[in-house]
């Protein structure tokens, strides 16, 4: 539906309200598996219109639920983000491709060992991150636990997120509880 209408952003969670009108805009109510850049692309506009247009802080931090304001992008808007994929695919066409595909190793086994109130965070964690989408993408940010490409090394499989998001949480937290606490501080772990 067309509207104008007024935001509160993700920066209220910070205890910073912003709020913006946008004429002939969508209401979009994000939905499990959302991220901002899937939203530009089904509505033809852009990241950076998006994060804008809604005040957000954090272009990696929506919540299912959420409404945003999206509307067609501007002229302006698509230049420049035509000029950013240009500029990354001059950068590094070799990890342009790797994104491109999903590589999933069926020969990697993995079976984590957390458990408990351990699994909850865990799991609380990935709904946040991803809606448990291990094919999620958000730019760079890749699966279930919204993972850096660099981490999973090309591995995309459900069973490498598994793995790697166990390892960096115990080098990075020690647990997943305090990955977890971590999050509710900082909208990010």
């Amino acid at each position: 539906m067309k509207k104008t209408a007024v935001i509160a952003s993700a920066a209220a969670l910070t205890g910073v309200f912003a709020s913006t009108a946008v004429a002939n805009a969508d209401t979009v109510t994000v939905k499990s598996g959302d991220t901002v850049s899937k939203l530009a692309k089904d509505y033809n506009t852009t990241v950076d219109a998006i994060v804008n247009t809604n005040k957000l802080s954090n272009a990696n931090l929506i919540f299912v639920g959420q409404k945003l304001e999206i509307g067609e992008a501007t002229q302006a808007d698509n230049n420049q983000q035509v000029a950013q994929e240009q500029q990354s695919q001059q950068v590094a066409p070799a990890a342009s491709s790797q994104q491109a595909t999903t590589n999933y190793n069926t020969t990697s086994n993995y079976t984590s060992n957390v458990s408990g109130n351990e699994q909850a965070a865990k799991e609380w964690i990935a709904a946040r991150e991803s809606g448990g989408n291990y094919g999620a993408r958000n730019g760079q940010y890749i699966g279930r636990y919204q993972l850096s490409a660099s981490y999973l090394g090309g591995d995309y499989s459900p069973a490498n997120q598994e793995r790697v998001a166990d390892q960096y949480v115990a080098s990075r937290y020690g647990s997943w509880s305090a990955a977890q606490s971590h999050w509710l501080s900082n909208g990010w772990y």
